[in-house]
């Protein structure tokens, strides 16, 4: 018999910070700083994408199974 799957890893708690964070209202109400003459909430935006991209490879790795 085998056992069963389990997917339970403290590493898939890191996967909140992206969906938590960008909630957080306080981190857009402004215009200032610019970058490149884009407002803090576009450019914000575009951060958190990278973030969850970054956060979603470490979770991935180091979940993985050894085939």
């Amino acid at each position: 018999m085998t056992t069963p799957r389990t997917d339970r890893s403290p590493w898939n708690w890191l996967l909140l910070l992206p969906i938590a964070i960008p909630l957080i209202p306080a981190l857009f109400n402004a215009v200032e700083p610019r970058l490149f003459g884009i407002p803090l909430f576009y450019w914000l935006q575009l951060a958190f994408v990278l973030v969850s991209v970054a956060v979603t490879l470490i979770v991935y790795n180091m979940t993985r199974r050894a085939r």
